[in-house]
């Protein structure tokens, strides 16, 4: 069966039933970034929410220069936290270095954890060294799940220096915290790093133990340490 064409999904993107815009926008996804892009913008301001998202994440996606401003101004902009969260996530999936700043911005301004969430994850998707500071004060928040996504983000930048700060969570009574640190821990060839990886090992949760077996094997097949 072949896709529908561009002017078939324009249409059914103007459709009443929402049905009919979800399955539009879906089908972009087999469409160059060029030709999508300008189809997904009309959905941007659509009363549905779940499209909304949708749309949201297809422009993390589908790559061009009009993506980075839109979700920049969505990020900063949009009243509903959900929607702001979405945009953080994609502009972690563009990987733009210009996005640092702005994420940066909004989890110290941004009152909801959900968007302070997003953007930390995104922060390690950037790999940007840039990051350090924002991420070891994420360490400190009060919600787990902002821990375990700054955790794992300082890992994804390779940031050797955050290795004490994050040594912290090797008791952590949350294992999921600890299941992250062991695999974080894993791009970060450090001594200590070795040491708390020999520790998650016997750790009385499988997942934790697994996880820091894994990277233990890796640090020791990247011969980054004798």
């Amino acid at each position: 069966m072949a896709a529908p064409s561009l002017e078939v999904i324009a249409a059914q993107l103007e459709s009443p039933n929402l049905r009919d815009r979800m399955i539009a926008l879906a089908s972009l996804r087999h469409i160059p970034a060029a030709d999508a892009v300008p189809l997904i913008k009309k959905v941007l301001d659509d009363e549905s929410l779940q499209l909304r998202s949708m749309a949201i994440f297809a422009l993390g996606i589908k790559k061009t220069p009009d993506c980075y401003p839109i979700l920049v101004k969505i990020l900063e902009t949009d009243p509903d936290y959900g929607i702001r969260a979405d945009a953080a996530g994609a502009l972690g999936y563009l990987e733009d270095n210009r996005a640092v700043e702005v994420l940066s911005r909004a989890f110290y301004e941004d009152t909801d954890w959900l968007v302070r969430f997003s953007a930390a994850v995104s922060l390690g998707n950037i790999k940007d060294p840039r990051a350090h500071d924002i991420l070891i004060k994420a360490l400190d928040s009060q919600e787990i799940v902002i821990q375990q996504a700054a955790i794992s983000a300082l890992g994804e930048i390779r940031d050797l220096d955050s290795v004490p700060h994050i040594l912290r969570f090797a008791q952590s009574e949350d294992w999921l915290v600890r299941q992250r640190l062991a695999e974080a821990l894993g791009n970060l060839p450090t001594p200590k790093s070795i040491s708390a990886l020999k520790y998650l090992e016997k750790d009385s949760h499988q997942n934790v133990a697994q996880s820091a077996s894994i990277s233990l094997q890796r640090l020791e097949e990247s011969n980054n340490l004798s």
